[in-house]
């Protein structure tokens, strides 16, 4: 995605919500496909100086402890250096202070050493209710303050911001800094200012950036009642929801009640299972056609049985490699998480909203906000009839999980044990990178919202390929863990 690496650089005094900005940006990177790392330099220095006794080590008079902490800058940027030249990385994010020009120089020289791109972050805030929160919230758990003593925390946090006030020098846009790539982020997000974006990554971190806002609210993620098609194990396809469906779309109108979420925005995909179940809920709601599942191509409405039989080598395909595989005329996970983005700018921005989706979509939504690996994402459980609350909290998520007694099939595949190795020829017949342009591309027209037309099916036909009676007997339950109801309900922690 970049011709050369790029370093990100965190600048600003302490408390001002500089690693929850590097967590939160490294996590977005990492699912849009950036190999991307944080170097967090006060994890360097607790490594230096193993216990932590006072602000008078931030003191600039400091000789001793200046030279330790200039000592870990040197040995973090040589870590930088390694992930990006060694290890395959991207973009290393140097989550520091950073506030002085002269360490600012130090960074600018290793990187022109190096031939990396530099883009500058910088987190000004002067509301005090906002840093005594960020205190409060983060640092009275930091491993600097192991009694965990709230009024001893806050004080010694405060004076340490002091010391670093004496020497900080803010990014001159009008002078000294006026050629460097950066973004000033006032006050969380009230204000911003852009300087000399030069390339799409930057774009993309202004953007991102500029759409992360700080408050408290709660994403529900769901899936649509039971579907005819997830009865008869099909995938894909616009069918309308079984009875077992219809009965969880008025548990779910119980649930948004029970709750009182009387301010949730909701909303569903352009499919019909989607659209029938939010309709029960006497709710306004938004259909968003990009939230749609993931389109099978040819596969649409195919048990795997008949694909496994129809099309052996795209059943071994997928299972080589789930995330990057492209079905025939249609789309990959990687591919999904490309149309997803505007979804989650959107999510970051606002208040509680409840999102019926599908099983891919849920997936690759999830996988964003839990920080998980490509190669882990497609394998996700999203059971039917669940609702999972999603709120934010300072470095991560908080999942609870709701499941609303009605039964549904399993639609869950397991991970292949006996995947084929990742280096055979047959991985590059088709992903994400190099499509398929050969003679065998059939695409089916897709159905996107209720009322279109019935769709003129394209040789092999699900009903050509099913024995009359015969109905897949698959399990799609993964690994060992149970589904039950009763393992289920409640709330619990990932």
């Amino acid at each position: 995605m970049t011709n050369s690496p790029t370093v990100i650089v965190m600048i600003g005094l302490p408390a001002r919500g500089k690693t929850y900005m590097s967590k939160k940006l490294t996590r977005y990177l990492n699912w849009i496909g950036v190999p991307t790392k944080v170097f967090n330099l006060g994890v360097y220095r607790r490594e230096a100086v193993r216990a932590y006794k006072s602000y008078d080590f931030f003191r600039h008079d400091n000789e001793e402890a200046m030279k330790i902490r200039k000592r870990c800058a040197l040995v973090a940027l040589q870590d930088v250096k390694a992930y990006l030249l060694v290890e395959g990385g991207q973009i290393a994010v140097f989550d520091a202070t950073n506030t002085t020009r002269e360490r600012r120089d130090l960074i600018l020289a290793f990187v022109k050493e190096n031939a990396f791109k530099v883009f500058f972050v910088e987190s000004v805030c002067d509301d005090p209710e906002v840093i005594a929160a960020n205190i409060l919230e983060v640092k009275v758990s930091s491993p600097d303050y192991p009694e965990r003593h709230r009024e001893r925390v806050m004080g010694d946090f405060l004076k340490r911001i002091e010391c670093y006030k004496v020497t900080y020098q803010p990014l001159d846009p009008d002078d000294y800094d006026k050629d460097l790539s950066f973004i000033k982020v006032m006050n969380v997000g009230r204000r911003f200012l852009v300087n000399r974006v030069q390339d799409y990554i930057q774009s993309k971190i202004v953007y991102y950036l500029m759409n992360i806002h700080v408050h408290s609210h709660s994403i529900y993620l769901c899936r649509h009642g039971e579907s005819d098609h997830n009865v008869e194990g099909r995938i894909g396809g616009d069918s309308e929801l079984s009875p077992r469906g219809k009965q969880f779309a008025h548990a779910l109108r119980d649930f948004i009640e029970e709750h009182e979420l009387s301010d949730l925005k909701v909303w569903t995909s352009q499919l019909r299972r989607t659209i029938q179940t939010a309709e029960e809920l006497a709710v306004p709601y938004e259909q968003w056609k990009i939230l749609n599942e993931i389109d099978a191509g040819v596969c649409e409405e195919m048990t795997y049985e008949m694909i496994e039989n129809a099309f052996p080598e795209e059943f071994a395909l997928r299972d080589q490699d789930k995330y990057h595989y492209r079905y025939p005329g249609g789309e990959s996970y990687q591919d999904l998480v490309q149309r997803l983005e505007p979804v989650i700018m959107e999510l970051e921005r606002q208040g509680n909203v409840l999102v019926i989706c599908h099983q891919a979509v849920m997936r690759c939504l999830l996988a964003y906000f839990l920080d998980k690996s490509a190669e882990d994402l497609p394998y996700m459980k999203c059971p039917l009839h669940t609702i999972l609350k999603l709120t934010p909290v300072a470095y991560g998520c908080k999942v609870e999980m709701f499941y609303l007694n009605v039964e549904a099939v399993n639609t869950h595949r397991d991970r292949p044990l006996d995947k084929i190795p990742r280096d055979s020829a047959l991985i590059h017949r088709r992903n994400s990178y190099t499509p398929l342009s050969s003679h065998d591309q059939v695409k089916r027209p897709r159905l996107y919202s209720a009322g279109n037309q019935p769709w003129l099916p394209l040789a092999p036909t699900p009903s050509a390929l099913m024995p009359e009676g015969r109905q897949s007997q698959e399990s799609l339950c993964e690994g060992s863990d149970s589904d039950s109801p009763e393992e289920t309900s409640g709330c619990v922690r990932f």
